[in-house]
């Protein structure tokens, strides 16, 4: 039987990410946590999820529930969190349907790239959306095991409905960070979400797709020719402008700063080049798809990231293809 001030949370996409915050906000004793799994299903329903993490110790999480769809909980929430990969954005709306309660529900985003929100909205036009912009460091070695290393932050925000009630949107958004307080987690809400969002595709769009490509690690990359640099600085370059264009307020000195970032850090390759290795599909549509297609829009020329795009694409039709997606 529930208790009054009890929250029901699903977490949709229980990979390393959606793992984490799992075991982050199973750390409330309010929250009563259902956990959608598909490859991990059998491991985590036998023995739960187990966290080894070099900021918060050695944990076994235990869920409510371990479903294979939302529909199979049969109830709805008052957060679905959205941590799947987002390879194909407009799918995951329908999927999660059955849990939306839009009087109660809030739906939380965390997934890399720009424009994740929209088909939310478009399903969902009344319900609360939080988008979040994650810096996890997290890997899922076995089916239910995660292991974390000390890289952890998250930005979060409203992505706003200005036909909806704000002071019930800034509450529920209050109440989830509260949620993430409690499971001792870094993170911060900020003013407006996109500027975070346009940031990390800025970063995204360099380092995936050109480790992905050339199967390089980002130093091997930018110390492979003369041009590297300059074409990494110029693929940057075109993303800030899409960015821009959208009302969105980051500065063109952004790019020195990632480079520096880039530089100061070991040698990485990527969650993009990763996938490409292991067959898996990419998240290509969310990370140059939506700025090429907003260019377009804008009557932008961004030539560097049009190519990229397209070649990314080709190869991630061979993915989705095996994929059955």
């Amino acid at each position: 039987m529930s208790s009054p001030d009890q929250i029901d949370v699903c977490l949709y996409g229980l990979g390393a990410i959606g793992s984490f915050y799992a075991f982050i906000l199973s750390r409330s004793e309010k929250v009563r946590l259902t956990v959608v799994a598909r490859s991990n299903y059998e491991a985590v329903k036998a023995h739960g999820l187990s966290i080894s993490s070099q900021n918060h110790g050695d944990h076994i999480v235990r869920p409510f529930k371990v479903v294979k769809t939302v529909a199979e909980a049969q109830s709805t929430f008052d957060y679905i969190v959205c941590a799947h990969k987002a390879i194909n954005p407009a799918a995951a709306p329908p999927q999660i349907a059955p849990g939306v309660d839009e009087s109660k529900t809030t739906i939380v985003i965390i997934q890399n790239g720009v424009g994740n929100e929209e088909p939310f909205r478009k399903h969902f036009p009344s319900a609360t959306i939080l988008s979040c912009v994650t810096w996890v460091g997290a890997g899922q070695p076995e089916p239910g095991i995660i292991k974390h290393t000390k890289s952890e932050d998250m930005q979060m925000g409203l992505f706003s409905n200005p036909s909806a009630d704000q002071g019930q949107e800034k509450q529920r958004l209050d109440d989830f960070a509260s949620l993430l307080s409690h499971g001792k987690t870094v993170f911060q809400v900020v003013p407006n979400i996109q500027v975070q969002r346009w940031e990390k595709v800025v970063w995204n769009a360099a380092w995936n797709s050109l480790t992905t490509l050339t199967m390089l690690d980002t130093h091997s990359w930018l110390t492979s020719s003369p041009d590297a640099m300059p074409l990494t600085r110029r693929l940057m370059t075109e993303v800030i402008g899409v960015a821009q264009k959208c009302d969105v307020p980051i500065e063109y000195s952004l790019i020195d700063k990632l480079i520096d970032k880039i530089l100061a850090m070991p040698p990485i390759g990527s969650s993009m080049q990763v996938d490409a290795k292991n067959g898996r599909p990419m998240e290509v549509d969310v990370i140059l798809g939506y700025p090429v297609a907003k260019a377009k829009e804008l009557g932008l020329e961004i030539p560097t990231t049009e190519t990229l795009y397209v070649v990314l694409t080709g190869m991630n039709h061979k993915f989705l293809k095996a994929a059955n997606l």
